[in-house]
């Protein structure tokens, strides 16, 4: 009897322990749930599956209904585009230990985009970067554009490529997924000549590449210089600056500028300045050096000339997390590379990060033709004539190192 009873107070004690481990399991779940709720989020989201989704996202204030589309490789890697300026809301992409963190900024939702000033993920044009004075000469003809800094014109006006509603067409296939936007500029818009027909098309693939490819096609001479202004955290939605990330960029050459950040003219070697990325190299490490060019750009807001001859897709620049172990490389057919670190970003940009945002905690790299390429002859040119078509490609490739 005393044995029965024994069993049966054993099994109690048992019952009890296990009601007790599923218990603190559940309790310890529940508070990684909400400790953690970001790494929840994006843990494997797709589940394997490659797909593009569309959502509504807001409406902008002259009721324009703006859309938010979802892409989703087999790895679980993820992009987020609006149609509002066809900005990349966010990239989702997994660490060396395999969680998964937004790694670019963005605005919290479409009012932030509607009134930001920091171009976060947004299509940039007619002109990216700057032209001086707002104007330039083509063909005899000289053409006043809209002036937005300092007397000058940056990333195509006030009202440019990031301030528009682009039209949206989804594609998926076996092996990417893509979203193709389109938006047709009018003639004399922000200044330029000529109606642009424009696209830009996001591929999101397997080998967690993302690929931009943009098109136009003029009727008028006109100049274009197109480009995706993403502010990259690869250590993940901006929980600290920076500084510590690495990063290379193949160029032994840049264009200083002025102090109103337009460049003089000079291509200049790299070598034993600051600007000097051949190698992986912190952010930070030269940021504060006693340097012209930093000072006029509060840290490196500079265009470097990339080592190539043509316009044949090659690596232009490669960035490290040490701390993530998250890398991320560019490829591009542009002649050149805007390396910009965040100087003058603060508080006031509300974005999805997890606090307030601070200077120098987002970089981007800008793939591009030079800046005011339209007033200096020994640049390339940007100059794109009737008859032929604009085409530019850049693809930002994202593992771990």
């Amino acid at each position: 009897m005393f044995d029965l009873f024994s069993r049966k107070m054993k099994g109690i004690t048992i019952l009890r322990s296990v009601l007790l481990i599923v218990l603190f399991c559940s309790a310890v779940w529940t508070i990684n749930l909400h400790a953690g709720e970001q790494q929840a989020r994006y843990s494997r989201p797709g589940h394997g599956k490659m797909m593009i989704t569309k959502e509504y996202y807001g409406t902008t204030d002259d009721g324009k209904k703006v859309y938010q589309f979802t892409l989703v490789n087999r790895n679980g890697m993820l992009v987020k585009i609006i149609t509002y300026g066809g900005a990349i809301t966010e990239i989702i992409t997994p660490d060396s230990k395999g969680k998964f963190a937004n790694v670019v900024l963005g605005y919290k939702d479409l009012e932030g985009y509607l009134k930001g000033k920091a171009y976060f993920g947004a299509i940039i044009g007619r002109y990216a970067n700057r032209i001086g004075k707002a104007e330039f000469t083509l063909n005899g003809n000289e053409y006043k554009l809209v002036a937005n800094e300092n007397g000058n014109q940056l990333h195509g006006g006030p009202v440019g490529f990031d301030k528009r509603i682009w039209k949206a067409q989804k594609f998926a296939g076996k092996k990417s997924v893509s979203l193709l936007l389109t938006y047709v500029s009018k003639d004399g818009e922000e200044g330029y000549p000529g109606k642009l027909h424009t696209s830009v098309k996001y591929t999101l693939d397997n080998n967690n590449e993302l690929q931009i490819e943009y098109r136009a096609l003029t009727d008028k001479p006109t100049v274009i210089n197109l480009t995706n202004h993403s502010y990259f955290n690869l250590s993940g939605n901006a929980t600290r600056d920076i500084l510590d990330e690495e990063l290379l960029i193949n160029a032994d050459h840049f264009t200083p500028v002025d102090s109103s950040l337009i460049p003089t003219g000079e291509i200049r070697k790299v070598e034993a300045t600051p600007m000097d990325f051949r190698k992986l190299t912190p952010i930070g490490a030269r940021i504060n050096a006693d340097y012209e060019q930093l000072k006029y750009g509060k840290g490196y807001d500079h265009n470097w000339v990339l080592n190539k001859n043509d316009n044949s897709l090659s690596l232009a620049a490669m960035a490290v997390d040490p701390v993530s172990g998250r890398a991320l490389r560019v490829f591009t057919t542009e002649p050149g590379i805007q390396f910009y670190s965040g100087n003058v970003l603060n508080e006031s940009f509300h974005v999805n990060a997890d606090r307030p945002l601070t200077k120098r905690y987002g970089f981007c790299l800008e793939t591009q033709h030079f800046p005011d390429s339209p007033n200096k002859q020994n640049f390339p040119s940007v100059v794109l004539m009737p008859g032929k078509m604009y085409y530019s490609k850049t693809i930002f490739q994202f593992g771990t190192k």
